[in-house]
C-alpha cells in the first residue's frame, strides 16, 4: 500500500483577497488542486450586491468574512456580517447573502463533490458546484434557476463555465 503524497500548501495574501473584482459578484480565488478533498473560494460582492436565496441539499458550508459588511439570512434568522464573522451552514439550510455599502469579501469551504462515474447522465466529469456561484450572473446578480443555464434570463450576460 502506498502512502499518499501531500499536496503543496496554499497561501493567499491580502493583495488577492482585497482585489476589486469584476461585476457585482466575483470569485477572487478558488482552490484548484485536483487532488484536494476540499472546495474553497474567496468571493467578493460589490456594495449592495446579493447572492439570492438558495439551498445546498448535500453539503454544509463554512463561511468566513474577510472584509466589508453585509447580512446572512436564513428563513429563521439574520446575522450581521463583519470581518472575522464565521458561520457554519449545514446541508439543507436555505440562505442568501447581501453585501453592505462597503461590499463584502468572504471565504467558503466545503467538502469536494465527488467525481461522477463514467457514463453519468450529463456526461460531465464532476458534480454541480456547491456554492452555485457559476449560476450567478456577474452583471446583475440574478441566480439562474436552471442547472444548465448558460446565459442570464434577466439580462442575457453569459454565465461562468464550470
Amino acid at each position: 500500500m502506498s502512502t499518499p503524497v501531500p499536496a503543496a500548501p496554499v497561501f493567499v495574501g491580502p493583495e488577492e483577497t482585497a482585489a476589486v473584482g469584476r461585476g457585482p459578484i466575483s470569485v477572487l480565488w478558488s482552490l484548484g488542486d485536483r487532488t484536494r478533498e476540499l472546495d474553497a473560494d474567496v468571493v467578493r460582492l460589490a456594495p449592495g450586491a446579493s447572492i439570492g436565496e438558495h439551498t445546498e441539499e448535500q453539503w454544509g458550508v463554512l463561511f468566513t468574512v474577510l472584509t466589508g459588511t453585509g447580512e446572512l439570512r436564513t428563513p429563521d434568522a439574520a446575522w450581521r456580517l463583519a470581518p472575522g464573522a464565521l458561520a457554519w451552514l449545514p446541508a439543507g439550510i436555505t440562505r442568501c447573502v447581501d453585501a453592505g455599502e462597503e461590499g463584502l469579501v468572504y471565504t467558503t469551504a466545503h467538502r469536494r463533490r465527488p467525481v461522477l462515474a463514467a457514463g453519468s447522465a450529463d456526461g460531465s466529469e464532476a458534480g454541480e458546484p456547491v456554492c452555485l456561484l457559476g449560476r450567478v450572473c456577474p452583471a446583475c446578480g440574478r441566480l439562474a434557476a436552471e442547472r444548465d443555464a448558460r446565459y442570464c434570463a434577466r439580462c442575457g450576460t453569459p454565465l461562468a463555465d464550470d
